[in-house]
C-alpha cells in the first residue's frame, strides 16, 4: 500500500533539503554519513527532477522567490513543505515497480497537485531501516511562484495567485490521499483506503521515540546481562504503546465500559473517561490525558462499544477473566530482593528503570529513583513496627475494619446527596410552578383557549409539568414554601460538607495509607528479612551492588 506523509519546515536553509536527498544520512542521528576522508557519501541510487526550477539550484531559486514577494522573512515562517509518498515493498517484486517508474508517477503527481510551486522531486530505492521500499520526496517552497487555476481544495481567496503561501489543510491532505489511491489503482499497485482512520496510529514523533528508547533499553540490558541477570524486557514500549497493549488486553474480556474502566485501573493503573463522545486515557506517568484518536481507530468509543456489545453474549468471558487473573498473581518476588527494580509491577509502587526514558538518559536521576524505591520499603517497615503489626493477618484485619468504616461513611454521604437531589427538584418545580401560575390563570379565563395556548405554549407546558410533579410529590396537597425549602437546603449542604470532611480527612486518608501499605507488603514480601540491607544501603550515597551501578 502507498501512503503519503507531510512535514512542514521552518528551516531557512533550503540547501539542507537538497543535501539530505542527495547524500546518505544516519537514520537515527540525521547526520550525513562520511567516508574515511571525511567527505559525504552520495546515495547509491536516486532519481531527481525539478518543477519550475533547476533541481541543483533549488535553494537559490526559492530564496529569490521569497525576496521577490517579500515572504518567509521571519524566523517562525514555514519555509517549505515536505511530502513523502512511500510505496508497498511488494510493489517491487509483484508489480514491477522500480525507481524510474516511481519517479515518473510522482513527478506527474507533483505537477498536478502542486502547480505553480518550485518543487524538488527525488525518488529513493533504499527504503527506511533497510526495508527496501521505494519512496519519493516532494519538497516545495511554501510560496507559489506562478498563478494557476483555482482548485476545489482551495478554501481561501486568492490562494491560486502568485505570491500566496501553501496551506496544508485537512481538505488538501484528503485530496492528496485520494490522488495517491487513484494513482496506485490505475497502475495496479497495492493500495488501501487512506481516508479511513488507521486502526493503529503512530506519529513520526512516536516512531523516533520508540527507536531512541530501544537503543537506551539495549544499553541497560547489556549492563544487566553483564551482572549475570536476565532482562525482563527487551522491547521498548512508548507510553502510547503501553496504553494500546493494556486496552487490547482489557477490552478482550470486558462487556461494558464500566467493566473496561475498572480493569484498566486495577491492572494497569490507567484512568479512562468519556468526554465529548470520545475516550481519553491517562497514563500512570503522565499528568495530561491522551485522546483515543491519537492511539488509533481501534481504541475509540465507537469501536470499543461494538467490542463490548459482541462480548455481551459470550459465555466464556468469565472463565477467561479468572484464568488471566490467576496467571497474573503468580509472580514470585521472594527469589531476589533486587528483582523488584526490574519487574513490571501493575501496582506502580516503584519506578520501572527499564521503561523510564528519563532514567535511561540521566544517570543521576536513575540513582535518585533507586534510592527512592528503597526509601519506600524502609518507610513501610517503620510504619509496621510503629503500629505493632506482627503478622500480615493483623494488617489485613485493620485494613478491613477501616474499609468497612469508610463504606459506612460513604453510604451516609450518598444518602445525604440523594436528599439534596430531591430537595433541588422540589425547589426547581416550586419555582417553576409559581413563575408560570399567573399565565395559566389567564389561560383559564381566556375565551379563545386554543389561540392563547399557541401564544403561550412554553409557559403553559412549564406550569402543567410543575403542577403534575408537585401533585405526585405532595399527595396531601400541602406544599412547602420556597423560604422553607431554601432553609432546608442550606442545612443539608452543611451536613454534606461535614460528612465529606469526615470521609476525606480522616477515614479516606487512613484507608488509603493502609491500602498502600498492604500493597507494598504484597509487593515486598521479603521486607522483614531485607530491612537491615535497606536501611544500610539508604545511608550510603554510593550503592556498590551491581544492580545499582
Amino acid at each position: 500500500m502507498a501512503i503519503i506523509k507531510h512535514i512542514k519546515s521552518r528551516n531557512a536553509n533550503y540547501s539542507d533539503a537538497l543535501e539530505y536527498l542527495l547524500f546518505q544520512h544516519n537514520e537515527k542521528t540525521g547526520k550525513p554519513v562520511l567516508d574515511d576522508s571525511g567527505r559525504k557519501i552520495l546515495r547509491e541510487e536516486f532519481y531527481m527532477d525539478g518543477l519550475n526550477c533547476d533541481p541543483m539550484s533549488f535553494d537559490k531559486e526559492c530564496e529569490k522567490t521569497n525576496q521577490f514577494f517579500h515572504k518567509n522573512q521571519k524566523r517562525g515562517d514555514i519555509k517549505s513543505h515536505h511530502y513523502i509518498i512511500s510505496f508497498d515493498p511488494a510493489d517491487t517484486t509483484e508489480c514491477g515497480l522500480n525507481g524510474e517508474k516511481a519517479q515518473a508517477l510522482c513527478l506527474e503527481f507533483a505537477r498536478k497537485n502542486f502547480p505553480g510551486y518550485q518543487a524538488l522531486v527525488v525518488t529513493h530505492t533504499d527504503g527506511h531501516n533497510g526495508s527496501g521500499n521505494i519512496h519519493t520526496h516532494i519538497v516545495i517552497n511554501s510560496v507559489r511562484k506562478y498563478a494557476v487555476e483555482r482548485q476545489n481544495y482551495m478554501d481561501k481567496p486568492h490562494e491560486q495567485e502568485a505570491g500566496y503561501k501553501h496551506r496544508s489543510t485537512n481538505k488538501l491532505l484528503n485530496h492528496l490521499k485520494q490522488e495517491v489511491m487513484d494513482m496506485c489503482n490505475q497502475e495496479g499497485l497495492h493500495q488501501v483506503d487512506l481516508l479511513s482512520p488507521a486502526s493503529t496510529k503512530m506519529t513520526r514523533g512516536e516512531y523516533w521515540a520508540k527507536a531512541h528508547g530501544q537503543d537506551e533499553l539495549d544499553k541497560v540490558n547489556e549492563k544487566i546481562r553483564a551482572a549475570g541477570l536476565k532482562p525482563t524486557s527487551t522491547v521498548f514500549q512508548t507510553q502510547k504503546q503501553f496504553l494500546r497493549d493494556a486496552i487490547d488486553e482489557c477490552s478482550k474480556i470486558s462487556r461494558s465500559f464500566d467493566e473496561f474502566q475498572s480493569l484498566l485501573l486495577d491492572r494497569y493503573n490507567i484512568s479512562v473517561i468519556e468526554k465529548r463522545e470520545s475516550y481519553r486515557y491517562l497514563h500512570p506517568d503522565r499528568d495530561r490525558r491522551i485522546s483515543a484518536e491519537s492511539l488509533g481507530a481501534n481504541y475509540g468509543k465507537d469501536f470499543l462499544e461494538q467490542v463490548f456489545q459482541n462480548h455481551e453474549n459470550r459465555k466464556d468471558l468469565s472463565h477467561e477473566r479468572t484464568r488471566k487473573s490467576e496467571s497474573a498473581s503468580k509472580a514470585d518476588y521472594h527469589t531476589n530482593p533486587f528483582f523488584i527494580f526490574y519487574i513490571k509491577s501493575e501496582l506502580r509502587l516503584v519506578t520501572d528503570l527499564q521503561t523510564n526514558v528519563k532514567a535511561m538518559q540521566n544517570q543521576a536521576y536513575a540513582q535518585k529513583v533507586k534510592i527512592g524505591n528503597l526509601q519506600q520499603m524502609a518507610n513501610t517497615l517503620i510504619f509496621i513496627q510503629d503500629h505493632g503489626y506482627d503478622t500480615r493477618d493483623d494488617l489485613e484485619k485493620q485494613a478491613s475494619d477501616i474499609q468497612e468504616k469508610m463504606e459506612d461513611a460513604q453510604d451516609q454521604l450518598s444518602e445525604l446527596t440523594s436528599k439534596m437531589k430531591t430537595l433541588n427538584s422540589q425547589i426547581h418545580y416550586t419555582g417553576q410552578y409559581f413563575a408560570s401560575k399567573s399565565v395559566y390563570a389567564e389561560f383559564l379565563k381566556s375565551r379563545n383557549k386554543k389561540k392563547f395556548r399557541q401564544e403561550h405554549s412554553s409557559e403553559i407546558r412549564s406550569y402543567e409539568e410543575a403542577r403534575d410533579w408537585l401533585k405526585a410529590f405532595y399527595p396531601d396537597g400541602k406544599m412547602l414554601s420556597m423560604k422553607t425549602l431554601k432553609s432546608q437546603k442550606s442545612e443539608l449542604k452543611e451536613s454534606i460538607d461535614a460528612q465529606k470532611s469526615v470521609v476525606k480527612r480522616s477515614i479516606f486518608n487512613l484507608f488509603r495509607s493502609f491500602l498502600c501499605l498492604c500493597l507494598r507488603v504484597i509487593c515486598f514480601p521479603f521486607l522483614s528479612a531485607f530491612s537491615l540491607t535497606v536501611i544500610v544501603m539508604i545511608d550510603h550515597t554510593k550503592l556498590v551492588s551491581p544492580f545499582f551501578n
